[in-house]
């Protein structure tokens, strides 16, 4: 392919040029091992050809330039996801443009074990993940760790994938259900040998930034953490106990150069600096004929109603999304778990049938259950418990107020639930209350009523609802009330 010089081959160049000395014996020692790094790409097929354009720039100066991704490559496009066999597009992109590694992200799981089996059997590169276990009765098709050679520098990448309440990853539990998993911590410790026996020693890491500071903290002979999984956007890498720790913020926006300096088998030097790949000015141009061709399903692009207004953040498509599963099958409350609305905005204007799968992009069903005012109370509490701690959207009908322990800011001291008229829910009425089967399966609240599957993805009722309402608006609208 052509390769097109850029400011980021100048900037490499620079970094070489930098680590020159002035003794040969010295100049002979040193080596510059650079690693470029994305995190929770989440199928962002449209910025694929910069972040190829990128490598090839790189790669034009260093050809030993590593390529890490910290995982959760797909989910959030329904051209990769519901491609056969999913997430093919991404694979063969990503294999393009020449990854080193990836790391299993929880949202690697979506696809279930079968689905997973492809997507490593097709991948030109490893997946690291040294907390996952395969069945008994199948094969590991993914690897714990890998160890590149650049020279005479050995580079020793360790992966792990994030866990959460339930123990499993943050996904649903019938994803899973046949993979073991054990801590992360556990599985660091079970690798020490690993960073005793390389030079340069990395974890690539799907478990987010405040637990990569935590496993900085107590493990100094990292190198470096290549973050994902929390989308926290640093400045080029933050150093924590000696570590350098990146990580970006998600879907592809920006990139991370990393340059260790090695000089007598020991890392000296540690330098970061972001990349805008979303803005960046040219494409890798078979990259975009990839990306063109996978994305030609004209049915995705079918419109199914009109946002009158935009649609300014996550808590507004939340509430609409609530709306949507209520009004379609008549309940009295939606609920719907906070890391399962997919967009953070969405402009005004047109609505798409691609647009729906890209904010709920899951496959999970609606489930019913008749739940009294005190087990939709516990229910509410339960989804922010397992749902890495964050409040979960309720159908505009309903107001949360929601009171947090100053002393202790993850845990909520009162939960206040009202209706539109600003009474207080019963707590002996019964409700019928909708939710999407993701919700149900990490809920383990107390109640009579386990729920029935209605046999209808939540994603089919919000477009329903978007062809039945024609046009929607929720600029402005907010059903909670957050107390520190």
């Amino acid at each position: 392919m052509k390769i097109k010089l850029t400011i980021l081959s100048l900037l490499l160049l620079s970094a070489v040029a930098s680590a020159q000395t002035t003794t040969a014996v010295a100049v002979m020692d040193r080596k510059d091992i650079h690693i470029l790094a994305v995190n929770d790409m989440h199928a962002k097929l449209e910025n694929m050809p910069r972040l190829a354009a990128i490598v090839d720039s790189l790669r034009a100066i260093d050809p030993e330039l590593l390529v890490l991704a910290a995982g959760d490559n797909r989910t959030g496009n329904p051209y990769n996801d519901q491609y056969e066999p999913t997430s093919y597009p991404m694979v063969s992109l990503m294999n393009f443009i020449g990854f080193s590694a990836s790391a299993f992200g929880n949202h690697e799981f979506d696809s279930r074990e079968a689905g997973l089996a492809k997507v490593t059997a097709l991948s030109n590169f490893p997946y690291l993940a040294a907390n996952v276990y395969p069945p008994l009765d199948s094969r590991k098709t993914w690897l714990s760790f890998k160890i590149f050679n650049i020279g005479t520098v050995s580079v020793g990448v360790l992966g792990v994938v994030q866990l959460g309440a339930n123990g499993i990853p943050d996904t649903h539990p019938d994803n899973v259900k046949r993979f073991m998993f054990v801590p992360v911590n556990d599985a660091i410790r079970n690798y020490k040998w690993l960073r005793k026996k390389c030079d340069v020693n990395i974890l690539l890491s799907h478990i987010g930034y405040e637990d990569d500071v935590k496993v900085a903290e107590s493990n100094p002979d990292f190198d470096l953490i290549v973050g994902g999984h929390s989308h926290t956007q640093l400045n080029g890498g933050e150093i924590h106990n000696g570590v350098l720790i990146t990580q970006n913020v998600n879907r592809l926006k920006r990139a991370t150069l990393i340059t260790l300096t090695v000089d007598n088998h020991k890392v000296i030097n540690k330098k970061a600096e972001n990349i805008d790949v979303e803005n960046y000015p040219h494409e890798n141009k078979i990259a975009a004929q990839m990306v063109k061709m996978f994305t030609s399903d004209e049915s995705f692009n079918r419109q199914l109603g009109t946002a009158r207004t935009a649609f300014g953040n996550a808590d507004e498509l939340g509430i609409f999304m609530c709306d949507a599963i209520r009004h379609q099958t008549n309940a009295d409350i939606a609920l719907w778990n906070f890391g399962g609305v997919r967009l953070e905005e969405l402009p005004a204007g047109p609505i798409t049938v691609a647009t729906v799968l890209t904010l709920d992009p899951f496959g999970n069903n609606c489930i019913e259950m008749n739940l009294t005012g005190k087990e939709f109370h516990d229910l509410f509490l339960s989804c922010y418990k397992h749902d890495e701690m964050r409040v979960p959207y309720t159908s505009g009908n309903i107001h949360s107020t929601v009171t947090f322990d100053k002393n202790n800011p993850t845990t909520i001291k009162s939960l206040v639930l009202t209706d539109a008229n600003g009474h207080k829910l019963n707590m002996r009425k019964t409700y019928r209350v909708v939710m999407n089967n993701y919700v149900s399966s990490i809920c383990d609240s107390p109640r009579k009523d386990q729920g029935r599957n209605m046999n209808i993805p939540t994603a089919e009722l919000i477009m329903k609802y978007l062809k039945q309402m024609g046009e929607v608006s929720y600029a402005g609208q907010s059903n909670q009330t957050i107390i520190r």
